[in-house]
Formats: C-alpha cells, structure tokens, sequence
C-alpha cells in the first residue's frame, strides 16, 4: 500500500500534469482568439496571457523541484546499494 510519502508525490505529479494541460489548453484558447479585436477579448487575452506566463513559471518551478528530488532518491539509493560504478548509478537512476 502507498504510503504518506508516496501518495504525496503522486498527487505532485498530477498537479504537474494538470497544470501542464491547462497551458496547453490556454495557448490553444490564445491562439484561436488572436482574430477578435473587441476591447474585451483584448483585455480577457492580455489577462491569460499573464495569468499563462505565470502558470508557466509555476510548472518550471515545480518540474525542477520533481527533478531535484529524484536526483537526491538516486544519489540515497547509490550510497545504500554502493554503488560503485556509472553503470550501477546509472541504472539505478531507472529503478
């Protein structure tokens, strides 16, 4: 069965997933919007652009945070298992 630890990372990279989705879907919304020139599309699209360029950043900051502690379970699980050579380490990285 998961454990805390476990459901939580899981529920980090549903978070990264859906965040990337909601991009997605929000460039598709700016690129199919470009041909309204109304003041309110204009604004509701300078809004999303924003609110996208922030979302980005967030899906930056996340994806480097996921990678991080992955490097750091590698590094723990080569010290545990000594790993000695770059084969085993990196074979590890895949476990």
């Amino acid at each position: 069965m998961d454990g805390p630890r476990e459901k939580q990372v899981q529920s980090q990279e549903q978070l990264i997933d859906d965040l990337r989705q909601v991009i997605e879907n929000a460039e598709e919304l700016l690129k199919n919007t470009d041909h309204y020139t109304s003041v309110l599309y204009q604004s509701a699209r300078a809004k999303l652009s924003q609110a996208l360029l922030a979302a980005n950043e967030e899906l930056e900051r996340c994806e480097d945070a996921q990678l991080l502690r992955m490097i750091e379970a590698t590094q723990r699980a080569n010290l545990l298992y000594r790993d000695s050579s770059g084969e085993d380490k990196l074979m590890r990285a895949f476990d």
